[in-house]
């Protein structure tokens, strides 16, 4: 169990490469426009398959805001001959229910008018309906009932369990989408027919149910935690223009109005080859794997249109912008400052600064809760997106100490970065610990894959194997530009928390507020493990290995992520006073 769980640790985060040995991408582009990125290992007879779409919340636009959310969870429903007992029975019944569907939107534009002229208070009560709508919403479950009798369950999952898949999983975020599976070698026809059909065939059954459980998966991860809304009000008021200024999840307004009509069109312009990217990794042949894609994936028609590109970009912010908030939560601070986006020359040094700043040995940690004694704990994240960045910086305050005392402190550090060069030997050790990383890049076919991947949804795949070189060819004067060109009062957005009155309850660990009802449970069983773990040296061992890591992991699990390494440090901490 202990050495599952510090595996576990020190897997959370996906390895970001530095210097060492290159990752031998194979690239290829198919005759219909798919990009074809292959890694070739025979350490296990197993494949890592899957594909990143170029497309991402960034390419949404007001009003349709988390659809490309929602595409992540309708690619799972199958195709004509995967998910339905009976496919053309199955596709009168969707037809049905879109046409209800066109008279519900009616009824409901007038529902929205009446908000506007102040006789209808609240349009997400069912009972504030009107009587139209419930009478069609009351014909429209009858054909969820229908649907229901001809809909295979999870069948897209059970024929890849059943073929010795493994770890089916997708992510979206700002920028990208990407779908993916661990499979045996000899499965690798199976993987390229199931994919090319769901891209070629996809049904999109249960649409509106999906959009339902998509909309209840922002109240878990957003409206229900503490400092969900607050972070994304925070995130709206960072970004003013571009389209990062909407989350992932999108605007809870959005998300029930978006019609099947929208999610077809958005799909046609998004899921065409030329925006998508094919990536394996694992226990192949490259010519024979290229084969065996061109034979599945070549049957998909190219688009008619390239996508469009992301047009509205980020203004330069003018004044500081502040958010005071009170909430279920310690006292802390939460600062962001616009830097730059994935592949600038400038972003290489801010990922230094990162990690000069952060972990345990960071200058953040030394000197505020080691030095000053003003935080608990303090982080520092470089956020390089495709279109623009952001380094966030904060703390937690200590018991008696306040969140502007941390800001102060947290001031105080880059001051002394802005005007003192960075010690050769500082350095250096922060480089080191970017080498390391770099040469347990090839550890493994999965942190291999998730690297290709996040770096091919970023604009560049080479980044895997170029970025470690130009990370060590970071200077001390590039840190010091860095620092004073983009930490300036008027490109800084601030976020103060004071703990709301009432909330004091130490039933609760502060610690978990943030984190959502499924998410919970997950920390706190690693909490119990870590009780019974009293190995300093493997508890230190796991943490470095977290620290060290650059956070190129799922989007969605950052926060829980932050959480687990600070509890490693707590458990550290523990130990080593006895």
């Amino acid at each position: 169990m202990k050495r599952f769980l510090l595996r576990s640790l020190a897997g959370l985060l996906a390895i970001l490469p530095a210097l060492g040995q290159a990752i031998p991408v194979v690239e290829r582009i198919l005759p219909n426009g798919f990009k074809l990125l292959m890694v070739e290992r025979h350490e296990e007879p197993r494949i890592f398959g899957g594909w990143v779409a170029h497309v991402g919340s960034a390419n949404e636009r007001p009003g349709i805001t988390g659809i490309a959310h929602l595409f992540e969870h309708m690619m799972f429903k199958g195709t004509p001959t995967i998910g339905t007992k009976d496919a053309t029975r199955d596709l009168e019944i969707l037809a049905q229910q879109e046409r209800l569907r066109d008279e519900m939107r009616m009824e409901e534009a007038k529902m929205r008018d009446a908000w506007r002229h102040g006789t209808m208070e609240d349009l997400t009560n069912p009972e504030t309906k009107t009587p139209r709508w419930k009478e069609l919403n009351a014909e429209f479950k009858k054909l969820i009932d229908a649907e229901r009798e001809v809909l295979v369950k999870n069948e897209f999952d059970r024929v890849y369990t059943t073929a010795g898949g493994s770890g089916m999983n997708a992510f979206t975020s700002e920028d990208m989408t990407a779908y993916f599976i661990s499979i045996p070698a000899n499965k690798l026809e199976l993987w390229a027919w199931m994919e090319s059909d769901r891209l070629l065939h996809p049904v999109f059954r249960e649409f509106y149910a999906e959009r339902d459980v998509v909309f209840e998966e922002r109240r878990m991860r957003t409206e229900s935690t503490p400092l969900g809304k607050f972070t994304e009000e925070f995130n709206s008021l960072f970004w003013q223009a571009h389209p990062y200024h909407w989350p992932v999840l999108g605007w809870p307004s959005d998300i029930p109005a978006i019609s099947k009509k929208q999610a077809d069109e958005f799909y046609g312009l998004y899921y065409q080859p030329q925006n998508i990217t094919l990536v394996l990794v694992g226990d192949f042949k490259p010519d024979a794997a290229e084969a065996m894609v061109k034979q599945y994936f070549g049957r998909i028609p190219r688009g008619a249109q390239p996508p469009p590109d992301v047009g509205t970009l980020e203004p330069a912010q003018l004044a500081e912008k502040r958010m005071y908030a009170e909430a279920e939560t310690n006292p802390q601070v939460d600062i962001l400052w616009h830097t730059v986006g994935f592949g600038h020359r400038d972003s290489y040094a801010l990922d230094v600064l990162q990690q000069l700043l952060s972990t345990r040995t960071g200058r953040l940690y030394k000197g505020l809760v080691l030095g000053r004694e003003t935080a608990t704990d303090v982080y520092a994240q470089q956020d390089s997106r495709k279109w623009g960045g952001a380094f966030n910086i904060g703390g937690e305050a200590r018991d008696g100490k306040t969140p502007a005392q941390v800001e102060t402190a947290i001031e105080e550090e880059l001051q002394r970065l802005k005007t003192e060069m960075v010690p050769s030997e500082e350095l250096q050790k922060v480089k080191n610990q970017f080498a390391a990383a770099e040469y347990r890049k090839l550890s493994a076919n999965n942190p291999i894959f998730m690297q290709v991947i996040f770096n091919e949804g970023l604009g560049d795949w080479r980044e895997v194997n170029e970025a470690g070189h130009k990370i060590q060819a970071v200077t001390a004067a590039d840190l010091q530009h860095v620092v004073q060109q983009y930490f300036t009062r008027e490109n800084r957005a601030v976020a103060t928390y004071t703990r709301k009155a009432g909330t004091g309850s130490k039933e609760e660990d502060p610690d978990l507020a943030g984190l959502g009802a499924d998410q919970k449970p997950v920390v706190r069983r690693i909490m119990d493990s870590l009780k019974g773990e009293s190995d300093v040296a493997k508890l230190k061992e796991a943490a470095g290995k977290m620290e060290a890591q650059a956070a190129a992991g799922d989007p969605k699990r950052q926060q829980l992520q932050k959480i687990i390494l600070k509890k490693v440090r707590q458990r550290i901490a523990e130990l080593e006073k006895k």
